[in-house]
């Protein structure tokens, strides 16, 4: 091994059938250094992570780990817990019907009985020291994500290892919660962990890494000190391409054709929901994008679930095309029109065990109603021209959708609802935990939308991403519109000040 290493992978490669997803890998983690692992989604980053910690066996090469005498043999995560390597996935992977303690201790406990007491004690002080709002007696699944998440982060501290992995850790934290997790992630590079950070947010790269590794198509394009590689060449090794200016994305989609009067699509009056929104008034037209933002918990993705009917309504009224409409449950949306992509994609979205064509038809087959199944040649045709038209990467319409990667699973989620030919379309992070690459193509998409005369509403929680998609904002905070901005008022400075202050 290299002095300092404190993990080297050479040559490893990864088949699955009809996907070279490695070929001849090299990756290099040294001691106390922050090591960021990049690529479009598909380029090969998970596959890593997972033969790494023994979810899926390598078909070439070998692993080094310091302290492990030769090749380190990892069949299963047991083996890579054992050999000093810990992993929080993007995916909360805990138990929400056990309690923090037990989730942090869960697996590490010896005998048949756990010191109920020793171990609640244990996770409070670890709780404690990291500053997590959380009771080691509660069950985690009364937690908010964020804490879930923290909740990953400290079992997998807790358990002092050599390697740590984070895989996606931000995506589900605010801002105070990220500079919390960089702060805990600094104080272990000073103890000599080294980290592996697996993110999109190239921002964070660049505030936290110190190296970082570029894959792309499974292969390796290249390992740069975080100093020499500026954000623009980054993009450009990642996708393998120049980048066109992102900032360009409005005029090269053609914007949106936005009716400037008559009936709106939709309108909203006094909605509320068992969510614990409050009263708001919301309308969109034809051809238009528009969006909710705010900060983590304001209650944009509750707004848009009372909207499709995904939350119990309590409250206000609905018109579609000016007549009132009743719209409590999601397939009352349906009918009316409306699609939506929820913010929980793996939950919500996805039906991981059936293929991709199965996850295309399932809204349309809704619809249809399941007594009145469509005939093989009739998926098929579907399923091929929504997988050509959004270049969805898979090895055939078979194959299940859960062996996709993230990007590619949200494409088949867009392309469920493109297929119902929606009037208005609800995206909620549409553009979460994947690619830059897929982002801007997702964007470019929804500008397409407008332009050909459909409604779109456009949930992020980056604000630059916003403001390139969207012609107007709904303001959020504490579950509360307070502001709505359009034209010279869509900036990122009077956003954040409408947030902090919006209805002062």
């Amino acid at each position: 091994m290299q002095q300092g290493a404190v993990l080297e992978m050479r040559g490893i490669c990864k088949y699955f059938p009809g996907v070279r997803a490695l070929q001849d890998v090299d990756f290099t983690l040294r001691e106390g250094e922050i090591h960021a692992l990049m690529g479009e989604n598909g380029a090969g980053k998970s596959t890593l992570i997972k033969v790494l910690t023994g979810v899926h066996p390598k078909d070439g090469g070998e692993v080094h780990i310091k302290g492990v005498d030769g090749a380190a043999v990892i069949r299963s995560p047991q083996d890579a817990q054992n050999a000093g390597i810990s992993t929080v996935y993007q995916e909360i992977t805990l138990c929400p019907n056990l309690t923090v303690a037990e989730n942090m201790y869960i697996g590490r406990t010896k005998g048949a009985l756990a010191n109920w007491k020793s171990m609640n004690a244990g996770a409070g002080k670890i709780l404690e020291s990291l500053g997590i709002p959380a009771s080691p007696r509660q069950q985690l699944g009364s937690c908010s994500i964020a804490v879930q998440q923290m909740v990953a982060i400290a079992r997998a501290v807790d358990m002092e290892c050599k390697v740590l992995i984070l895989d996606e850790p931000t995506s589900s934290l605010d801002e105070q919660e990220v500079q919390k997790l960089f702060g805990l992630m600094r104080d272990l590079r000073a103890k000599g962990v080294g980290i592996i950070f697996v993110t999109h947010f190239l921002e964070q790269v660049y505030e936290v890494c110190d190296r970082i590794t570029v894959l792309r198509d499974g292969q390796l394009v290249g390992e740069y000190v975080i100093e020499d590689l500026p954000r623009v060449q980054l993009v450009s090794k990642m996708l393998g391409k120049e980048l066109d200016d992102m900032a360009d994305i409005k005029s090269e989609a053609g914007g949106g054709a936005v009716s400037a009067g008559g009936v709106p699509v939709l309108e909203a009056q006094g909605l509320c929901s068992s969510a614990g929104i409050k009263p708001f008034d919301f309308s969109i037209r034809k051809g238009e994008v528009n969006g909710f933002t705010g900060l983590l918990g304001s209650g944009r993705s509750e707004c848009v679930r009372a909207i499709f009917g995904a939350d119990h309504v309590t409250g206000g009224s609905v018109k579609v095309d000016g007549k009132a409409v009743k719209i409590k449950k999601p397939l009352d949306a349906m009918k009316q029109g409306v699609g939506y992509l929820p913010e929980d994609r793996k939950g919500d979205g996805i039906v991981g065990d059936l293929s991709v064509r199965e996850n295309i038809i399932l809204a349309l087959q809704v619809m249809k109603g399941f007594f009145r199944p469509f005939s093989r040649a009739q998926a098929e045709a579907f399923a091929d021209e929504y997988i050509k038209l959004l270049e969805i990467k898979t090895a055939s319409a078979d194959t299940p959708i859960k062996s996709l990667s993230g990007g590619n699973q949200q494409k088949c989620i867009l392309a469920r609802w493109l297929l119902t030919d929606p009037k208005y379309l609800i995206l909620d992070e549409p553009t979460r935990g994947i690619d830059i690459g897929t982002k801007i193509e997702i964007q470019k998409l929804v500008l397409k939308l407008a332009a050909e005369g459909k409604s779109v509403t456009f949930i992020s929680s980056e604000i630059d991403e916003m403001l390139r998609t969207c012609s107007r904002l709904v303001v959020m905070r504490d579950r509360k519109a307070v502001g709505e901005l359009t034209g010279e008022d869509l900036t990122q400075s009077k956003i954040m000040a409408t947030i902090a202050g919006g209805d002062e």
